[in-house]
C-alpha cells in the first residue's frame, strides 16, 4: 500500500488566533506579525514573554511562510520603559521561577533565528523592551518616530546577558553596543540608522507598505533560494548566540537575590 503522506510541519491555522498579545495574518505568502496588549502597544509580561517564544516556533515549522514581517501596534513597538523598583533584581524569586524564564528567553531568541526564510521588522515607534528582537531580522526598516534603548537591563540592576550581548554586539560594533548597554543610551531612528541598526528611515505611513513592498520582492525568489540565504545570513549570529546567550542567562541569574530555602 503506498505511503500516506502526513503534514508538512505547522500549518497558519495550528496558530494565527492562538495568542493574546500576538496578531498575524497572511497574504501571498508574506506573514505580518503585530505585537500588541489589547490592541494598543505590547506591554512587556509574562504573557507576551511565553506567547512569543511559542510563537516563533510555530512560524518556524509552516513551511507555507515565504516571508515573515515583525511589527508593533500603534504609537510604540514594545515597552514601557523598565521601572528598576519592579525588575526582578528588587523582588526575590526562586530559582525555579527564573529556570521558566531564562528557558523562555533562550527560546525566543534561538526560535527566531529558527525561521527559515527571510524577516523584516517594521519598527513604529519606541522599542525600548527587548529591542533585540527587531534588530536581528534581515531588514531593518523603522518609522521616524522609532527609538530603540535596552531599559530592562543593566540601568535597571539586571546583567544584560539573556542574548542583547549577544545581538547589539554583531549588529553595532563591540564599543558601540556596551556604551549602549552600560549606559541605557536612547537611540533615534536616524542614530540608529548611523550606528547599523536600521536599513531605512521612513514616514510611519509608509512603513508597513515600504515593509510589503521589499516583502513582496523577496518573495518571488525560489524557496530554496529564500531559505538557503536566510539561513546563510544568520549562521554567524546562530553560533554566537547558541554559545553565548546561556552564558549570559547564567551570569544574570546569579546576580539576581534568591530566597533561602528557609524564606
Amino acid at each position: 500500500m503506498p505511503r500516506t503522506r502526513g503534514r508538512r510541519g505547522t500549518q497558519l491555522s495550528d496558530y494565527l488566533t492562538k495568542y493574546e498579545t500576538i496578531r498575524m495574518r497572511r497574504e501571498e505568502g508574506i506573514l505580518e506579525v503585530a505585537f500588541h496588549t489589547e490592541g494598543g502597544p505590547l506591554r512587556w509580561g509574562r504573557v507576551p514573554h511565553a506567547e512569543i517564544e511559542e510563537a516563533f516556533l510555530n512560524i518556524a515549522r509552516d513551511r507555507e511562510n515565504k516571508v515573515v514581517i515583525m511589527t508593533g501596534t500603534g504609537s510604540e513597538f514594545s515597552g514601557p520603559l523598565a521601572d528598576p523598583a519592579t525588575n526582578p533584581q528588587h523582588h526575590k524569586m526562586s530559582s525555579g521561577e527564573w529556570e521558566v524564564i531564562s528557558w523562555e528567553m533562550r527560546n525566543i531568541l534561538m526560535h527566531l533565528l529558527a525561521i527559515e526564510v527571510p524577516m523584516i521588522s517594521a519598527v513604529n515607534g519606541p522599542a525600548v523592551r527587548h529591542a533585540e528582537l527587531p534588530i536581528m531580522c534581515d531588514v531593518v526598516l523603522a518609522a521616524e518616530e522609532a527609538l530603540f534603548q535596552d531599559s530592562a537591563h543593566f540601568i535597571a540592576g539586571l546583567v544584560p546577558g539573556d542574548g542583547v550581548h549577544v545581538a547589539f554586539q554583531l549588529a553595532m560594533g563591540y564599543n558601540r553596543a556596551r556604551y549602549f548597554l552600560l549606559t541605557g543610551q536612547t537611540l533615534t531612528a536616524r542614530d540608529a540608522k548611523v550606528a547599523g541598526l536600521v536599513n531605512e528611515v521612513v514616514p510611519r505611513h509608509l512603513l508597513l507598505p515600504r515593509a510589503w513592498e521589499i516583502a513582496r520582492s523577496i518573495a518571488l525568489q525560489p524557496e530554496f533560494n529564500r531559505r538557503y540565504a536566510r539561513m546563510l545570513l544568520t549562521d554567524l549570529l546562530r553560533r554566537q548566540m547558541r554559545e553565548l546567550q546561556p552564558y549570559g542567562l547564567a551570569l544574570e541569574g546569579l546576580a539576581l537575590p534568591y530566597p533561602s530555602d528557609n524564606d
